[in-house]
């Protein structure tokens, strides 16, 4: 994906040991142009081709992860800075991800008929075009394949950008379609910033673009693409996510699966939660304070030691500060801290999990992409719920209780696209729609829903044969 443009060296160094992961160059405009003209071009030829060749093409790109999964996750790692048992299972999610797929647009995108004797309605679906995707440095495999495969599969051709964080994992999503014997144009690769992205999304060969990252990137794409309503947009944005505790037999249980949802991936998942809510019973009494006893004891370290931490570093040296600015902010907010988020001195970006209590008042709707939780009680679930829905925010929210019907009130009214009961709001299948409301997204969820936004329903009415109708309307009944 390195340009032979002069848009200025660029090298890539880990969070983990300071080590390069990538040198390069990141593209101009020229360069830009030329890939997305070489994916445009292909899209005519790629969008006829067979579902079952494509298909193959899709399979061959997942023995290529396979084959090299240790390699690949070990790049995961040092880029992202997350331990390397996780990023191992992020190379599985992103082989999985081709089966899903390839289900998905069986299920929701084959084409269907109904009628009787040489009459017949229709519904097709056809691919868009050039799809720009633009993918996240959390999930720097799994996340921009969730968009591409499906894509491909339908027929369309990509342009994909990686994060600037996670640029060498970009290579080996190109290197595994290289490998696949695909066409030449079929998924162009380009590497850059904020300013590549706007290139690449203006295109005029671009008929859609998948992105997944921060709402305030989100926000800068929709303006951008304001006039294009030709241009599809899918936003797959991020979330001030509630977890709320209500009565739980198992208080280990639930403080396993609180520090699951909120602190694996050091905090950097768009569905780890971000403010638990205690519901004030008294069997939930000192509940908080043992999940700050707990939250000392987590693991924490590099990421590539052979005794494998829970949590890693953080994706570069600014992320981690920018959580220990939002604890102090937090904190000026009369916030009191149980966990102080510290940095380590032995890595640049390895943060410990913060916890801070706070109150209704004086709570603050900001996403903080690392491992910081807020907590704070609630009078009654009903108040819980009023609580979580205080967000801009709806992607995920989260339940802990042993009564069904308390699930049940909190599901019917929880403001999210992804409501977990018992489980980790980070838990996620590739059966599922993923994606929010408000500013989490804009209507159009990935995961298993990826296939509904990679192409368009084409409606036919069809006749077998041309007749004239027995029932002509006023004034046609004198022509004959």
């Amino acid at each position: 994906m390195q340009s032979s443009a002069n848009f200025g060296g660029r090298t890539q160094r880990s969070p983990v040991d300071d080590s390069i992961t990538w040198a390069g160059e990141w593209d101009d405009s020229q360069t830009i142009a030329s890939a997305a003209e070489r994916a445009s071009s292909a899209f005519e030829t790629w969008s006829r081709t067979p579902l079952e060749t494509r298909i193959g093409f899709a399979k061959n790109y997942a023995s290529y992860l396979q084959a090299n999964r240790q390699a690949i996750a070990r790049t995961i790692t040092l880029e992202s800075g997350k331990p390397l048992w996780e990023s191992d299972l992020e190379v599985q999610s992103a082989i999985a991800k081709v089966d899903n797929a390839m289900d998905a647009i069986g299920k929701r995108r084959w084409t269907t008929s109904e009628g009787a004797g040489t009459s017949f309605s229709a519904i097709r679906y056809k691919p868009l075009g050039m799809m720009v995707v633009l993918g996240p440095y959390n999930l720097p495999l799994h996340l921009p394949g969730a968009h591409i495969i499906p894509a491909l599969l339908a027929g369309n051709t990509v342009l994909f950008k990686p994060s600037e964080k996670t640029p060498a994992v970009g290579d080996w999503i190109m290197n595994a379609w290289r490998s696949t014997g695909a066409p030449t144009g079929v998924l162009e690769g380009i590497h850059g910033a904020v300013e590549q992205a706007k290139w690449a999304v203006g295109s005029p060969a671009t008929a859609g673009v998948l992105f997944t990252g921060s709402y305030a990137a989100g926000k800068q794409l929709h303006l951008q693409l304001a006039g294009r309503p030709e241009c599809l947009l899918a936003l797959e944005m991020g979330g001030n996510n509630p977890l709320v505790v209500d009565r739980v037999k198992s208080r280990q249980a639930a403080i396993v699966n609180i520090i699951q949802s909120a602190f694996i991936t050091s905090g950097q998942r768009c569905t780890c939660a971000r403010r638990l809510i205690v519901v004030n019973h008294p069997e939930n009494a000192g509940f908080i304070e043992e999940l700050s006893r707990s939250i000392q004891r987590i693991q924490v370290g590099n990421p590539l030691s052979d005794k494998q931490p829970f949590m890693g570093s953080l994706v570069s040296k600014s992320a981690a500060e920018s959580i220990l600015a939002a604890q102090a902010e937090l904190r000026s907010h009369q916030a009191v801290v149980l966990n102080e988020a510290t940095l380590q001195d032995a890595s640049r970006a390895v943060v410990t999990p913060g916890l801070v209590l706070v109150n209704e008042a004086h709570a603050i709707d900001e996403e903080h992409f690392g491992p910081l939780l807020t907590a704070m009680v609630a009078d009654d679930l009903d108040h819980a719920i009023a609580i979580a829905n205080q967000t801009k925010y709806g992607l995920a929210a989260g339940l802990l209780t042993d009564d069904p019907s308390s699930y049940h009130h909190f599901l019917n009214h929880i403001r999210a696209g992804i409501v977990n009961w018992n489980s980790p709001t980070t838990g996620a299948s590739g059966k599922l729609p993923f994606g929010g409301t408000g500013a989490s997204g804009n209507h159009r969820p990935s995961g298993y829903f990826a296939a509904d936004y990679c192409s368009y329903p084409v409606a036919s009415i069809e006749n077998h044969a041309l007749s004239t109708t027995s029932n002509l309307p006023p004034g046609l009944q004198e022509i004959f």
